[in-house]
């Protein structure tokens, strides 16, 4: 879990004064609810496994307080974004969202992200808060000239997800007008996107959030973190933490399977790099979904396989508690290893996992680029 201390630090000095006063009041709010609390971070309201089971079966409500918000706003934030970002930054309406990366120059992501653009010259990121200082530090030294400011404004708002099998349901019990895949809707003090998974996130001003909370706790059952975390590597979505950054190139991720890499826009930081491994190179990694038996492994820990012998070949990208027990995960594996099935954790002898289906198709692999783009107007990392 992600502590008030580690969040704080990642905050301007003006800001963390407003941030400490909204969490608090917030974080009070949750505790009267029956929030049990983990290094600030909400750990349950009730029993994880009755939790877990409403997020496989009906509908789950969660503060997602460890998710962090990071706006870019000025005249020149598209173009800036565009030459930065593995995503098509310039195409992407007012109003709705994508997923993107953002890339070291050898291709490797360093933070993945939701990106949503919330007016012509405004966009917001979410992001792991643990990341979001450091992301905010070196891609502010790429401005230069250019007209934007990049700011952590997670302090401003309450973020809050919606998911499961009936979270619309849910959510049309509350009056919400529910949008359709990664488009926004407005709300009362704020927005509420879709994403995949039939998840939702709300992002709102404090004062709007306890209303909505009470509003939709009727038909969704409030949880804990690690809920949310669990509906999010279901939903086959990896995201990028310390232990993991800098080490995959966005396919390895399957970010091109979810639309968070475009083949056609013109360079942007790394984008050699990614477009040779489309079209020149043989992808070897992908990223799959599996289950082992026993606590969540922590990011970072290395995969075996008799194909590989003593050598990793995979590692595990996120994990979390399963309702039917033990763990679900999504980890970054040799498609060899994969094929073999026979991988394990932590050593060759290590426990096995078993590899579930993915909830979208990968990409045929590609022996030909798209034609070529126009370079962005935005400075290249």
């Amino acid at each position: 879990m992600v502590s008030t201390l580690e969040i704080l630090c990642t905050f301007h000095p003006s800001a963390r004064l407003a941030y400490a006063r909204i969490m608090s009041s917030w974080t009070d709010f949750l505790v009267q609810r029956g929030a049990t609390l983990d290094d600030q971070a909400v750990a349950r309201f009730s029993a994880p496994q009755e939790e877990l089971a409403a997020a496989r079966d009906a509908a789950v409500m969660c503060d997602l307080t460890p998710l962090a918000g990071m706006r870019i706003a000025g005249p020149d934030a598209a173009a800036f974004l565009q030459g930065q970002f593995t995503s098509d930054v310039a195409a992407l309406a007012a109003g709705t969202a994508q997923y993107s990366a953002w890339c070291s120059p050898k291709g490797r992501m360093l933070a993945n992200f939701l990106l949503l653009r919330t007016e012509a010259t405004t966009f917001e990121l979410l992001l792991p808060a643990s990341m979001i200082g450091a992301v905010r530090k070196r891609l502010t030294t790429f401005v230069l000239r250019s007209k934007l400011t990049i700011e952590d404004r997670s302090g401003e708002s309450v973020r809050i997800g919606v998911g499961g099998p009936t979270a619309v349901t849910a959510l049309r019990a509350a009056s919400i007008d529910v949008p359709s895949r990664l488009q926004c809707r407005a709300l009362d003090g704020g927005l509420i996107v879709a994403v995949p998974g039939g998840r939702y996130i709300a992002l709102m001003q404090a004062a709007f959030a306890e209303q909505f909370w009470d509003r939709v706790s009727s038909a969704a059952r409030p949880a804990g973190y690690p809920v949310w975390q669990w509906l999010t590597i279901r939903a086959g979505i990896p995201i990028v933490t310390a232990a993991t950054t800098d080490q995959l190139v966005p396919q390895m991720a399957n970010w091109d399977a979810l639309d968070g890499v475009s083949f056609r826009k013109g360079c942007y930081t790394g984008q050699e790099i990614v477009a040779r491994t489309q079209y020149l190179g043989r992808l070897k990694e992908r990223t799959f979904l599996a289950h082992v038996d026993g606590p969540p492994p922590a990011s970072g820990e290395k995969l075996y396989s008799t194909v590989f012998g003593e050598q990793s070949c995979g590692t595990v990208l996120n994990a979390a508690a399963s309702p039917g027990g033990g763990s679900d995960l999504v980890a970054a594996l040799q498609i060899a290893a994969m094929q073999r099935g026979d991988v394990r954790i932590g050593s060759p002898d290590g426990t096995a996992i078993s590899l579930l289906p993915l909830p979208y198709p990968l990409p045929v692999a590609q022996s030909k680029p798209p034609p070529k783009a126009e370079a962005p107007l935005g400075r290249i990392a």
